[in-house]
Parts: C-alpha cells; structure tokens; sequence
C-alpha cells in the first residue's frame, strides 16, 4: 500500500502533462488542415 503513495500522485501528474501537452497543440494549430495532411502523406512529392 505504500506504494501507491508514489504511484497516485506521478499518474495524476502524466495524465496532467498529457492534458496540457494536448491543449498545447490545439492552441497552435495542429488540427486545423486534416485534409491537407491526408492527401501529403499519400501523394508522391516526386
């Protein structure tokens, strides 16, 4: 049991950090051209 001293707090911390690094790259911008990204990754650049 005392261990979940240690592993309650570090998982809320992850789980925070997740939230924050989402939130992160909804405020850049990241989503904003699915059907651009989508058609690059198939297309041949050549």
């Amino acid at each position: 049991m005392n261990v979940l001293i240690i592993l309650v707090p570090c998982s809320i911390l992850l789980g925070l950090l997740a939230l924050v690094g989402f939130v992160w790259t909804l405020s850049n911008g990241q989503y904003e051209d699915l059907e651009g990204d989508a058609a690059r990754a198939v297309t041949d650049p050549d």
